[in-house]
């Protein structure tokens, strides 16, 4: 019972050390410490883990850490609501999911791609008014462009969370009907 021949032996040690490196709450994908939004993450969490967890500046990064996921969490659920409502149900998941093998699909679309980024952060609120935009999206907007849907999901960005004046939030009931 004691030997080190058992697979189970460390099993919960496993998953608490996977959810620690767990970036983008995919479990066991060690794949997005690769651009520069998840290496300020990863690095948040390496200063984290060697600080002592009583202490002031410990519980500041473990509040930053949350607060960068869960703002991760709801950039993604946003993407995903809309893919969802063009049509996308089952593939929705698949269009989201970037990992550092992930490659653009035609190399002239990178232009475009980037343009409507941007165009998406300006003019919708898809994005929080912090955020700065994310690698992984320019890889879905890559796969919108490739299904000649990605001006489709620009409009359904704009009707859904439409720029709003500083300040002005809206709730999910005030937000377009699907």
């Amino acid at each position: 019972l004691c030997s080190n021949n058992n697979p189970y032996a460390s099993f919960g040690a496993t998953l608490a050390r996977d959810e620690e490196q767990n970036l983008w709450s995919t479990p066991h994908d060690v794949t997005h410490t690769e651009a520069d939004d998840d290496r300020v993450l990863y690095n948040m969490i390496v200063v984290r883990n060697q600080l002592d967890k009583d202490s002031e500046e410990w519980q500041k990064l473990n509040y930053d850490i949350y607060t960068l996921r869960q703002t991760r969490k709801e950039v993604r659920s946003r993407w995903k609501h809309i893919l969802e409502d063009l049509g996308f149900q089952k593939e929705a998941d698949s269009l989201l999911s970037v990992t550092k093998l992930s490659i653009i699909s035609d190399s002239q679309n990178m232009g475009k791609a980037r343009d409507i980024l941007l165009k998406l952060s300006e003019e919708t609120n898809i994005f929080p008014t912090s955020w700065e935009l994310s690698e992984r999206y320019l890889f879905v907007v890559d796969r919108l462009i490739a299904l000649d849907a990605a001006d489709e999901f620009f409009k359904m960005a704009s009707m859904v969370y439409p720029k709003r004046p500083s300040g002005e939030r809206v709730d999910d009931s005030q937000k377009a009907p699907q």
